[in-house]
């Protein structure tokens, strides 16, 4: 796969005007050298604990050998299947570096019981669980934990002998009792940029994707990205994000390239850049999609390919990107940071995200069932004036702005309710705007930062289903089920949108029968 980056039209005239300050300024050899004050004074508390990301290469030369060993203990042992407990950042990185390599990487990063469920109770014979958290109490992976220890116990297997831990020093996780194997990170990442740390490297190392030749990768670009001239591709596209105008980063991937990398750098960017009111929101798309077909005039295109093209329409604006998958990791985080000086903004820290997990904690503690403003078959409506579905839809969308945006936010299976994903263009197509696509709860850890405190131009559709006793999860030592846990991340969420601090609209969509919900969703979307 060729390196290379190609910007055209108004995104080429923005990097052209704002190369030479980022030159001057040397941006490039500030990142490299970790200075935690390029964001300006109020960020610069979070920065300096924050950059460990920019020189990941001799933790990962150390991590690299123990994660092999234990890979070959498993194979002996005939532990083969590895379950990645993970949110966030902590799952997006692991699940783009197995489909690179084609291993076999089952991804658990959901409250969904109905998905829950069968991944739980498949093949614990021959199953790894690695739990990663940086904090150590995320709610989710607890759960998920919890769940795993009992199905391990009640298949007459030790828990010590499946369970191995990616968390942060000295976090509530770091504790080898019980354990198969605690691996520490560094603390000094985030976890939208720990792609190459041990949050990236533990469950992928463990799957068996080639984790050295990816850290090799990305190695071979730490003196490029570091340099103050314009060959340093970071700054190129960090001021590409930035283009004045054009704030939503529609990410298509061309044939296969990078699969899944659009839905990495979608958490990677909007929760770096989303707050204060600015922000890039970035629409994981493909090259078929209504926003490419007819690009809107806030619309930045960017293309994914293993090769770039030999021409580019040099009046239309895009960017067209290619890159190995280690060093597209170390390139994007960089250019990340670039965007976000650009805009005046501290690229790492996650105001918003919290509001969400408090609001949840709160609907665990007192839970509260509201009734629906109306019901139209098998779907409950909430936040309408309408009586039926296709209204409550014309309703929300006659909401966008010129400058809008609509997201997605489908708090279902992903492994089994794709059929939902066709959702997305119906509605681009039909409101000639963006739409983000997000499986709940896993973007509340990425985009939600973007919901909140990003520019409120977005309108919101959240889709959440019925978790019927004989169908729902219960969670080992706590009071909820998997259920009412997904419930209240939703209303939760739900309600901080909509508050008096945010006035994002939101339509909740309640599907009392799931299938045939989705059928009459996408059928009222036409």
């Amino acid at each position: 796969m060729e390196l290379g980056l190609v910007t055209s039209g108004d995104a080429l005239a923005f990097v052209d005007a704002q190369l030479p300050a980022l030159i001057e300024a040397k941006i490039g050899s500030r990142i490299a050298a970790e200075d935690p004050t390029i964001w300006g004074p109020a960020a610069q508390a979070e920065s300096s604990i924050r950059l460990g990301w920019v020189n990941p290469f001799e933790a990962a030369e150390k991590l690299i050998p123990a994660i092999n060993a234990l890979r070959d203990e498993l194979v002996d042992e005939g532990l083969t299947r590895i379950v990645l407990c993970g949110m966030g950042g902590s799952s997006l990185a692991p699940e783009v570096i197995c489909a690179h390599d084609e291993v076999d990487l089952v991804i658990c990063d959901t409250t969904d019981p109905s998905m829950l469920a069968p991944i739980i109770a498949t093949d614990l014979e021959h199953t790894v669980v690695v739990v990663a958290s940086k904090s150590g109490s995320t709610v989710e992976t607890d759960s998920q934990r919890r769940a795993f220890t009992a199905a391990f116990q009640a298949a007459g297997i030790d828990p010590a002998t499946r369970l191995v831990l990616v968390t942060d020093p000295g976090s509530p996780m770091d504790n080898p009792q019980g354990v198969r194997a605690v691996f520490n990170a560094d603390p000094n990442v985030g976890g939208r940029y720990s792609a190459l740390t041990a949050f990236g490297l533990v469950p992928s190392g463990l799957a068996g994707a080639d984790i050295e030749a990816l850290v090799e990768e990305a190695g071979l670009l730490h003196d490029v990205l570091s340099v103050d001239d314009e060959d340093n591709l970071a700054l190129h596209l960090g001021a590409a994000m930035a283009t004045k105008g054009r704030d939503k980063l529609v990410i298509a991937g061309v044939g296969d390239a990078l699969p899944g990398f659009g839905d990495w750098a979608e958490q990677l960017i909007a929760e770096s850049t989303g707050k204060e009111s600015k922000g890039v929101l970035p629409v994981v798309a493909h090259v078929g999609a209504p926003e490419l077909n007819t690009v809107a005039a806030d619309v930045l295109p960017l293309y994914i390919y293993d090769e770039l093209p030999e021409q580019v329409d040099e009046d239309a604006t895009a960017v067209h990107f290619s890159a190995p998958l280690g060093t597209s990791f170390m390139i994007f985080e960089y250019a990340t940071a670039v965007a976000g000086y650009l805009l005046g903004i501290s690229p790492f820290d996650q105001p918003d995200v919290e509001a969400a997990k408090v609001a949840a904690r709160s609907l665990l503690d007192a839970p509260a069932a509201a009734a629906p403003d109306a019901v139209d078959g098998a779907v409950q409506l909430f936040g309408t004036t309408a009586d039926t579905l296709t209204g409550a839809l014309e309703e929300l969308t006659g909401k966008l702005g010129a400058d809008g945006y609509l997201a997605i936010q489908a708090y279902l299976n992903r492994n089994e309710d794709t059929a939902l994903l066709t959702l997305r263009d119906e509605l681009a197509a039909k409101t000639g705007r963006p739409v983000t696509f997000g499986w709940g709860p896993r973007f509340l850890h990425s985009t939600g930062q973007y919901h909140k405190g990003g520019p409120a131009q977005g309108v919101f559709l959240q889709i959440t289903a019925e978790h019927p006793a004989s169908e729902d999860l219960e969670i080992p030592g706590r009071p909820y089920s998997f259920g009412g846990l997904i419930t209240a991340q939703a209303s939760g969420d739900a309600g901080v949108l909509s508050d008096a601090a945010h006035h994002r609209p939101v339509l909740r969509v309640n599907l009392t029968d799931r299938q045939a919900g989705i059928a009459a969703l996408l059928e009222a979307a036409k």
